[in-house]
């Protein structure tokens, strides 16, 4: 029995993986790291539309919408296609030690950068000591 193969199979399958499609958005690039009492995650999104971006937050799981698309018009002839387009998401599950109810976001020069604070009861603190001692009940160590 003779098998045929699709030629363009893979390629269709890698451009999937690279561009995405309707079913599976294409990958939104990400840093993160923290500075001082804030957590930032900085999301590439260069060419997308700051009304496209749509952020939220459920159950400590942060969803980062975005959408790229081509431009249209009558007078508009496609040269080259090489920038992914459409829709773009990325999903984060943020710890307890962050306070989501803070998170502010900005956007510049295609980068959509997101500030969440270290939630207070993650922060460091100075624990009080105490000493028992016979007969003294407790002394009271202080630093």
């Amino acid at each position: 029995m003779l098998m045929r193969t699709d030629p363009f199979r893979e390629i269709d399958r890698l451009a999937e993986q690279l561009f995405g499609s309707t079913s599976r958005p294409a990958v939104m690039h990400m840093d993160a790291y923290r500075d001082g009492d804030h957590f930032y995650a900085a999301f590439d999104l260069p060419g997308v539309d700051p009304d496209s971006i749509d952020c939220t937050v459920e159950r400590n799981v942060l969803t980062v919408r975005a959408e790229r698309r081509r431009p249209t018009g009558d007078n508009v002839e496609l040269v080259a296609a090489e920038r992914p387009m459409g829709t773009f998401t990325r999903q984060l599950f943020l710890g307890d030690t962050l306070d989501a109810d803070r998170l502010d976001a900005g956007y510049d020069n295609g980068v959509l950068t997101l500030r969440i604070p270290i939630a207070e009861r993650a922060k460091p603190r100075r624990v009080t000591v105490t000493a028992g001692s016979s007969g003294n009940g407790h002394k009271q160590l202080t630093s």
